[in-house]
């Protein structure tokens, strides 16, 4: 039985590619001066294709911490100062619209309704992880939020899943992780949690589903993934990497 449910953020709350696209353009804008050539070279750097407005697969801001991201790019900035990246960096994140996955609020007032404790642990600062669900009205429906620099490290290590857990006294085998990559899925697994992979973040479901004990298009489903007694099927096996997505989408 599921008592207390973690979600990932970036990906999993809200559609990574709509949502941080805005924030990389503007970001990147900013540190180039208005020069595209330049933003398009330190794009490339943190694995966003100046030219699509999209981000690559293998992109540093998918699942890394503020910190890998400032690594990538204060070389290519001579004269800045990681401190002053991290605050830019910062401060373009919690202006950047969110796209909400599903409507958020509905969705959480009915896991609240089913007795449910829910939480949301990201590698992205805990400031902009508030400033994002306040955005979105529904801050206030969360019991836990943890960000990178919360004191309890970042995924994959499994500390902001067990600082969830210790929080609203859940063992931590009666949590689900929800997430959209392997950060979120292998930080789940390290706590001793159930996981659940979604599909709106940037990795594809072939990748993903080894790593999860459920997989779904979005979170939406999740309400009818629980019994009413808020418990999960039995675990499905792995899907076959020929298998379509379409034919995973249940796992």
């Amino acid at each position: 039985m599921i008592s207390a449910i973690l979600f990932d953020k970036d990906g999993t709350l809200f559609d990574f590619q709509v949502s941080w696209s805005a924030w990389a353009v503007a970001l990147l804008d900013d540190l180039a001066q208005g020069d595209a050539a330049r933003a398009a070279q330190l794009g490339d750097l943190v694995g966003f294709d100046w030219a699509t407005r999209r981000f690559r697969p293998d992109s540093v801001v998918i699942a890394d911490t503020d910190d890998e991201i400032i690594e990538a790019l204060l070389p290519a900035l001579p004269g800045a100062t990681g401190a002053a990246l991290r605050t830019r960096i910062g401060l373009a994140a919690a202006q950047a619209p969110m796209c909400e996955a599903v409507p958020l609020a509905p969705f959480l007032d009915g896991l609240k309704a089913r007795g449910l404790r829910v939480g949301v642990a990201t590698n992205d600062s805990e400031q902009v992880a508030r400033a994002h669900l306040t955005q979105a009205g529904v801050l206030d429906r969360f019991d836990f939020v943890t960000g990178a620099d919360s004191g309890h490290g970042a995924k994959p290590a499994p500390g902001m899943c067990l600082a969830f857990a210790k929080a609203v006294a859940v063992p931590p085998e009666r949590v689900l992780m929800v997430g959209d990559s392997l950060h979120d899925l292998w930080a789940g697994r390290a706590a001793g949690m159930r996981t659940l992979a979604v599909l709106t973040g940037m990795a594809e479901a072939g990748v993903l589903a080894p790593h999860a004990d459920h997989l779904l298009p979005d979170i939406g489903g999740l309400d009818g993934l629980l019994d009413s007694d808020n418990r999960l099927p039995p675990t499905l096996p792995a899907r076959n990497p020929t298998q379509t997505e379409s034919e995973s989408v249940a796992i």
